[in-house]
């Protein structure tokens, strides 16, 4: 054979490999993963990098609670979450809320502390809306009324999302628990169904509840799952993360499982697929994508970041640890594998007997790889809780810090 006919097949075969691997690397690029969304962006683990008190918003909050020219309104509360609204505002949405007035120190038994009196309002939910930084008013409260005797609503995680799918028209949707009174150990309330409120913009009128998984009917009530405590975005796709009440049942650690909804269809139950471990199914036949009750697993409420391709959630670590210490996982897709526990980090507490919980990421006010993470903090005994709030105002109200992620190896 000539040897320029040997050059050109060698040449014809260095550009053919070329070609090959260029096409793979394309294919592998725009294969989807389980959760059908192309891989856009690399995942790499992540972990805390950074992080360090905010106390501009901690004091924002305290000062709004302290204002004694206000009767009505927030005065401290848990289950913090937020939604930023179209017109700016951000929507702060709270479950046991005290309403009434703060007096200034000193207390009743002499402690330099503001304080409430004893026979104070507390309500089962409130919201207070914030513009430019400062928290200006609190919306009738309870803004989602009792479904019946004996239970209660826990508004959760909230977006604003079109009214049907491919409507102009926005609505904001609310994520609800609904508990129901129960004996120790459900001294919080047995879990009971998780709904979906719909209100009108932009004056946030509630339109409807809507019940979307009732979980009555599962025996256990440490099994039962209730659905938004974290949202994340994707695909046209809106993930709902929820978690069962093991730790009730004196688990060290709950389970995390996994919901998702088509873009608009949040108030719509026939639009809810649920992860089952292998796919998507429209009945609930939840399995869990985090925890072996162990060591590894959630608290009874954590939150779920997305950055890039990677998704990082943050929950309060497992056993003891859980009453100070916030830990995170990552994962390459919603449904894991998770990995972890990561780096902790215990942010500041008050003096006492309190316990930190439900860390929340607001994505509304994170920047520039900055992220902004709520924690509430509760006295640890229950039948005191009341009297120590009440002497004390500043414990029960949510804190701040801004953190910054890293990647790993």
């Amino acid at each position: 054979m000539p040897e320029d006919t040997r050059a050109r097949q060698r040449t014809g075969t260095g550009v053919g490999l070329l070609l090959a691997l260029v096409l793979a690397a394309v294919l592998l690029t725009a294969l989807p993963d389980d959760d059908g969304r192309r891989h856009a962006d690399a995942c790499r683990a992540h972990t805390v990098g950074s992080w360090s008190a905010d106390d501009r918003l901690t004091a924002e909050f305290a000062r709004y609670g302290d204002d004694a020219t206000r009767g009505d309104d927030w005065t401290g509360g848990d289950g913090t979450h937020s939604v930023r609204l179209p017109d700016g505002r951000l929507l702060w949405l709270f479950s046991d809320t005290y309403l009434g007035q703060v007096h200034g120190p000193p207390n009743p038994v002499g402690e330099s502390f503001a304080w409430r009196d004893g026979s104070a309002p507390l309500v089962r939910n409130s919201a207070v809306v914030m513009r430019d930084g400062r928290l200006e008013s609190t919306l009738p409260a309870p803004l989602f009324p009792d479904p019946g005797p004996n239970q209660w609503r826990w508004p959760v995680a909230a977006r604003v999302e079109p009214r049907s799918p491919g409507s102009s028209e926005r609505v904001l949707r609310v994520l609800l628990w609904v508990r129901t009174a129960g004996a120790a150990p459900w001294v919080y309330g047995v879990p009971t169904a998780t709904e979906v409120a719909t209100l009108a913009l932009p004056d946030l009128r509630v339109e409807s509840v809507t019940e979307v998984l009732d979980q009555r009917l599962v025996r256990d009530p440490s099994r039962r799952v209730l659905y938004g405590t974290t949202l994340v975005e994707r695909g046209g796709w809106t993930y709902v993360f929820g978690g069962d009440d093991g730790q009730a049942a004196s688990r060290p650690a709950s389970h995390a499982y996994l919901a998702r909804v088509p873009e608009g269809g949040l108030g719509d139950p026939a639009a809810w697929e649920y992860w089952d471990g292998s796919g998507w199914a429209v009945r609930a036949r939840p399995a869990a994508v985090l925890g072996d009750g162990r060591r590894t697993g959630v608290g009874s409420a954590f939150s779920v970041v997305r950055r890039g391709g990677t998704y990082v959630l943050f929950t309060m670590a497992a056993g003891t640890r859980g009453l100070t210490t916030v830990t995170s996982y990552w994962a390459c897709s919603p449904t894991g594998p998770w990995h972890g526990p990561a780096k902790d980090f215990t942010p500041t507490l008050p003096a006492g007997q309190v316990a930190a919980y439900n860390p929340q990421i607001h994505t509304a006010l994170g920047d520039g790889g900055r992220l902004v993470l709520s924690y509430d903090v509760n006295w640890l005994e229950p039948t005191a809780a009341a009297a120590q709030l009440n002497r004390n105002v500043s414990l029960y109200r949510p804190r701040f810090v801004t953190l910054r992620l890293k990647p790993t190896a």
